[in-house]
């Protein structure tokens, strides 16, 4: 498996993004033209449009919110222990002035990283893309979604 880093780390779902998006897409423009170059059956082409449309868009909301809701959960607490055992502090009090774009993006330091970039973070209210940038060390995620 490749050395996961910043310029590396979005993962692609190969049927999702690369089969099934691309042949609803094609079916949606297919559809698309042929209810303005069969002007006699357009309600029903355009009805099949808006269908594919539908599919694409749920089969994307679907995926993403129930899969990412709970990896979102993991990762707060996953981050919440590698804090405490490397501060034996509780991270919940520096928690909640971050987002959890920030606390994601955190996750990916190294422990040796961790403590002083989580406070870098609340004190410059860093970006999660520039946490991300401030990692030297960079641990992969090769686990999510």
């Amino acid at each position: 498996m490749k050395k996961q880093e910043y310029s590396n780390h979005i993962q692609w779902y190969v049927p999702q993004h690369f089969i099934f998006y691309p042949v609803v897409l094609a079916a949606s423009i297919y559809s698309g033209r042929r209810a303005f170059t069969h002007p006699e059956v357009q309600m029903e082409w355009l009805a099949i449009t808006g269908i594919f449309l539908l599919l694409a868009w749920l089969s994307f909301m679907m995926r993403q919110h129930y899969g990412l809701i709970n990896q979102n959960r993991t990762v707060r607490l996953e981050l919440r222990l590698r804090y405490f055992i490397l501060t034996q502090q509780r991270l919940e009090p520096i928690e909640q002035q971050l987002s959890f774009g920030q606390l994601s993006a955190l996750r990916f330091a190294s422990d040796e990283e961790l403590p002083a970039l989580v406070q870098r973070a609340v004190a410059e209210k860093l970006s999660p893309t520039d946490i991300k940038k401030a990692i030297k060390n960079w641990e992969g995620d090769y686990m999510r979604v």
